[in-house]
């Protein structure tokens, strides 16, 4: 693929740092990639450019590979997708409570400054976010903390129903029953698509006989 020459120094800066940490480019997916025992970590950088101007977006994500195996099998996720398909993910805003916040870049000063404060983000809390937020008892916390209320870890909150529910039946979580009401009436809210429905009612028979031994 064609690299913008803003991702070429964006890229030059920070390298260095992210493979120090374990972390690969892989400039096709725009993102550092590291694998884990459970999947993945990531940061995906995704700039936009409005003359002059960069506005530059930070995501941090996570895969676990148990629950996406079983969450794509009833997800409508394109089959080229799936094995790339975070089970968290969110913006540097989104965890700073600043879900508009975007790093605005106009010079080669304002990169190198915008790419030592992803650094010391990164360093300070974004690493020990990324490794909490992959294990199971992690994802279960975070994506079913408040049932009732949009998530802040995902972007798809269809999704989000399918996976908090998967990630609940693997940590036995004590309240999974509940929680099926819960993200069933908010599929019904969310969607009048019968299919998105049905699958989640799938989902459920899958998970009520599913053997984790």
């Amino acid at each position: 693929m064609i690299l913008t020459p803003f991702e070429i120094d964006l890229y030059r800066h920070l390298s260095p740092f992210f493979t120090g940490q374990g972390f690969a480019l892989m400039t096709e997916k725009k993102q550092y990639r590291k694998t884990t025992a459970t999947g993945f970590q990531n940061i995906i950088l995704s700039p936009a450019f409005y003359g002059d101007e960069t506005w530059l977006e930070v995501n941090l994500g996570t895969r676990n590979e148990q629950i996406e195996q079983i969450g794509q099998q009833f997800l409508n996720n394109l089959p080229d997708f799936r094995p790339d398909a975070n089970t968290i993910i969110l913006s540097i805003g989104k965890l700073q409570g600043l879900p508009y916040f975007r790093y605005k870049i106009a010079s080669d000063a304002q990169l190198a400054d915008t790419c030592r404060t992803i650094e010391s983000f990164m360093t300070e809390s974004g690493f020990a976010f990324l490794q909490s937020a992959e294990s199971l008892t992690g994802i279960d916390t975070l994506l079913n903390e408040s049932p009732g209320q949009p998530s802040r870890y995902v972007y798809n909150q269809t999704h989000r129903c399918y996976k908090a529910i998967i990630a609940a039946r693997l940590t036995n979580n004590p309240h999974f029953d509940g929680l099926i009401d819960r993200y069933r009436h908010q599929l019904n809210v969310q969607t009048r698509n019968p299919y998105e429905q049905l699958n989640f009612e799938r989902l459920v028979a899958f998970l009520l006989h599913y053997s984790m031994n």
